[in-house]
């Protein structure tokens, strides 16, 4: 991993490069997450990557240094309802565009993990695999990630019925059992649960 990505940005005269990734696109309930983070140049962080080849507890513990050691950073969501309004998709978009707004430092360019880019109002690219590839998007994809996994424990503790400590919201068997047991709760994708009755 290396700031090939940030420096050839720079290089074009963009100033404060964020990289964007998001966490919870699959899950049957809960929000998406998004996560914008800006990086000083050069920052090496020990074991960054992506977020998914991270146990839980490095992923704590990078999520602190990376709060500490950022320039900047901010989190975007987009609810359940939102997701069941303009598709999982548009919601995924809407939590990035609101990750880049909430930064305390403006970002002037950005790099988005996947092939996808979403409509920001500022310039950037894609980045495929970048949460194994780029710093900032590495950065990225650890806060949203951690953000979103401690809204599901405390989700968890104010609905215990639906276990959600143990599946983060994704369609675990164990889920959708507690989904038939205890009905669809209001933090349930609806669109995501219309072919419930293969489940049964």
């Amino acid at each position: 991993m290396d700031y090939g990505f940030e420096t050839s940005a720079r290089e074009k005269g963009f100033v404060s490069v964020c990289g964007i990734d998001e966490a919870g696109r699959g899950p049957l309930a809960g929000p998406v997450y998004a996560a914008a983070v800006i990086l000083p140049q050069g920052l090496v962080i020990e074991g960054l990557n992506d977020s998914k080849k991270l146990s839980e507890k490095k992923r704590e513990a990078l999520f602190d240094i990376i709060k500490e050691k950022a320039q900047a950073f901010s989190v975007g969501i987009a609810t359940a309802r939102e997701i069941d309004e303009i598709n999982i998709l548009q919601a995924t978009y809407l939590a990035m565009k609101r990750a880049v707004e909430g930064l305390r430092i403006p970002a002037d360019y950005a790099l988005v993990d996947g092939n996808r880019m979403p409509p920001l109002s500022i310039p950037g690219e894609t980045v495929i695999k970048g949460d194994a590839k780029c710093p900032s998007i590495a950065a990225a994809s650890i806060i949203a990630k951690v953000s979103r996994d401690r809204y599901m424990y405390e989700l968890d503790r104010e609905m215990p019925e639906y276990q959600f400590a143990k599946h983060k919201g994704y369609g675990t068997a164990l889920h959708y059992e507690m989904i038939k047991k205890y009905g669809i709760s209001d933090y349930h994708r609806l669109s995501f649960l219309k072919n419930l009755s293969e489940h049964n």
